[in-house]
């Protein structure tokens, strides 16, 4: 399974192998609707449509023009300009909405702080209560994603960014203490990435993992949500520590998320759009492999 998982990893992060698929005859057709399922649709019009659809079912919603390792700093301001387009679309509060990010969208690998201070722009143009939440990454780029929040937290814009813990890397009990002290929402997930050092093997070492940290964050009083599939972890979670807010990816067991709004349990949906979609796409297949 570890093998399965590297391979796909490295497939979604391949030009080429898109191309090929995509070329292919109804290539991209027959991909499309299988990533359909996860993915809210190709342009941001499409996605505010999901947006309602889901807050009409009670979810609140993270929202996310997916897309990462870019290494330019013309295309990161690009998407800025998107995030600040959507964070005036999309519904005003009371309706719950977040958005969503990974860092290295915003070219992280060779401009940290150039990527602090376009962060700080979106969270800037939300509105307060509304949050920006900043995805997980592989560990190499964990220190930057840290410090980027933090940094940008500094700014006093703590009340509007969350970032993603990763139970299985051996770090993340430091991470939570820093992020919390920071007064940074935190959004606590298994870990998806093979890790080649630092981390957990995946299985009980990972689930003990999380539950000690759900734990850690529960005495912390700070602000945090699960976000896992894992029936058993979360179910856990919610009878020790009561009613947690839940996190799900879109087309994921949907009908669990609906249960759980049924028992008055916060629930919110991640929702990505966007041109990147078919490599989103093989990431949900890769994290689907022995996660």
């Amino acid at each position: 399974m570890r093998a399965d998982r590297a391979i796909l990893f490295k497939l979604a992060t391949n030009e080429r192998v898109e191309q090929l698929v995509k070329g292919l005859p109804g290539g991209e057709e027959n991909a499309w609707r299988a990533a359909s399922r996860y993915v809210a649709g190709r342009t941001r019009d499409e996605a505010l449509e999901v947006v309602a659809e889901q807050l009409g079912k009670g979810h609140g919603v993270s929202v996310d023009l997916f897309g990462e390792l870019s290494t330019d700093p013309a295309d990161a301001a690009r998407v800025v300009d998107e995030y600040l387009e959507l964070a005036k679309l999309v519904p005003e509060p009371p309706a719950d909405v977040w958005l969503s990010l990974d860092l290295s969208h915003l070219a992280l690998d060779v401009d940290p702080a150039g990527a602090a201070d376009l962060v700080a722009r979106i969270a800037e143009a939300l509105p307060p209560g509304r949050l920006l939440q900043i995805g997980a990454e592989d560990t190499a780029r964990t220190d930057k994603i840290q410090q980027c929040v933090l940094e940008v937290a500094s700014r006093g814009l703590a009340d509007r960014l969350g970032a993603t813990v990763q139970a299985n890397l051996l770090r993340s009990a430091n991470d939570v203490d820093a992020l919390i002290s920071a007064g940074v929402q935190v959004r606590l997930v298994k870990g998806a990435y093979v890790e080649p050092t630092g981390a957990h093997p995946y299985g009980e070492p990972t689930d003990i993992a999380y539950l000690r940290l759900a734990h850690q964050l529960a005495a912390s009083g700070g602000r945090w949500s699960l976000a896992t599939h894992d029936g058993r972890i979360r179910e856990a979670v919610l009878l020790a520590l009561g009613p947690v807010p839940v996190e799900q990816l879109l087309g994921v067991r949907p009908e669990t998320l609906d249960a759980l709004h049924s028992r008055d349990i916060p629930t919110r949906v991640y929702i990505p759009y966007g041109p990147a979609w078919f490599r989103y796409w093989i990431r949900r297949l890769a994290e689907s492999r022995g996660a």
